[in-house]
């Protein structure tokens, strides 16, 4: 389903805002409003799944908002950090605004952005998730939607994730798959890329090639909810922003990774490009955002990870105005 997409697109010119290079929006129409507010924040940590949100700052000032503020992330849990006003928007795994939402967190899912983030590695002997039961698997410590995408792919293949997997948490998993201590690690950048250069293990399933995960976005934009309805203008803006940041990234992953090492968000600049070449960033027009969080929260619900109903999160904790009215925008 990858798409060609010229740079013409994007725009004509590049453009560096700091330390990360990005292209230039078009300019916004007049009929959209003047911005409520010119400032919006953004969480920063490690990692090539969230590229989107760090190569957005030039086209956020573009969009016409002159504080732009990168907050260094002090917690895993990221839907909780919108909710409580800690930054404006950020990406996630879906699972993880779904689980902040059914605690009535106040945030509001606004855009999917991309497919795939997750791998999961198995010592040699393991060929399937049903072998998994009576094994161990390495998580991090109090990282849930690790721990939920495994829930999951377990229940769906009759495990019981609570009483067939030994959950190993650790702040160092990898470390311990390495070490023969645990059975298999459910990875992402840039572990994934280190495995696959030891020859370490392998793969059984990846969100951004198997069914179900990759039918459906990995990662989506939230909102914090007083921001998205105070600031409707603004928020449309930042959507946007990271809209075409997801499409930079697509269609220049080298300029990317180069950018992103540079301003810190990634380590090894040939580790970066192989995940950016494998997450699906081209693929926000074509799925429906609804759709993702309907599957995500039915099975949440089926294995008793969250009470809400799929429609109760949808009608009360999703606003997809700006995400439809911006396919058709930016329309190829």
């Amino acid at each position: 389903m990858g798409m060609k997409r010229t740079r013409r697109r994007f725009m004509t010119t590049l453009s560096l805002a700091g330390t990360a290079g990005l292209l230039r929006a078009r300019p916004v129409s007049a009929a959209e409003g003047a911005l409520e507010t010119t400032k919006v924040r953004l969480f920063k940590t490690l990692g090539v799944c969230l590229a989107p949100q760090y190569v957005a700052e030039g086209l956020l000032r573009a969009e016409g908002f002159t504080d732009v503020e990168y907050v260094d992330s002090t917690t895993m849990n990221i839907a909780g950090a919108i909710a409580t006003g800690e930054y404006d928007f950020g990406l996630d795994f879906v699972s993880d605004h779904i689980f902040a939402l059914d605690r009535g967190s106040a945030l509001t899912l606004l855009a999917g952005v991309h497919v795939g983030c997750y791998e999961l590695f198995a010592r040699e002997g393991i060929r399937s998730i049903v072998e998994l039961k009576g094994k161990s698997v390495a998580v991090y410590t109090g990282y849930w939607p690790q721990y939920a995408v495994l829930a999951l792919t377990a229940a769906q293949v009759g495990l019981d994730p609570n009483k067939d997997i030994a959950w190993i948490e650790s702040s160092q998993p990898m470390a311990l798959f390495l070490d023969g201590k645990t059975d298999a690690f459910l990875s992402a950048f840039p572990f994934s890329q280190e495995l696959r250069a030891r020859r370490f293990g392998h793969v059984l399933f990846s969100t951004a090639e198997d069914h179900p995960w990759s039918q459906y976005f990995c990662c989506m934009l939230g909102g914090n909810r007083d921001y998205v309805r105070k600031y409707p203008i603004a928020t449309k803006r930042v959507i946007r922003a990271i809209l075409k940041a997801a499409d930079l990234c697509a269609n220049e992953p080298a300029l990317v990774a180069r950018r992103i090492v540079d301003a810190g968000f990634a380590g090894r600049y040939d580790h970066a490009l192989e995940a950016l070449q494998e997450i699906h960033y081209d693929r926000w027009r074509d799925y429906d955002a609804e759709d993702s969080v309907r599957y995500y929260a039915l099975r949440l619900r089926d294995v008793g990870l969250i009470t809400s109903t799929p429609q109760k999160i949808i009608a009360e904790r999703t606003d997809w105005r700006f995400f439809e009215e911006l396919k058709r925008e930016l329309k190829v």
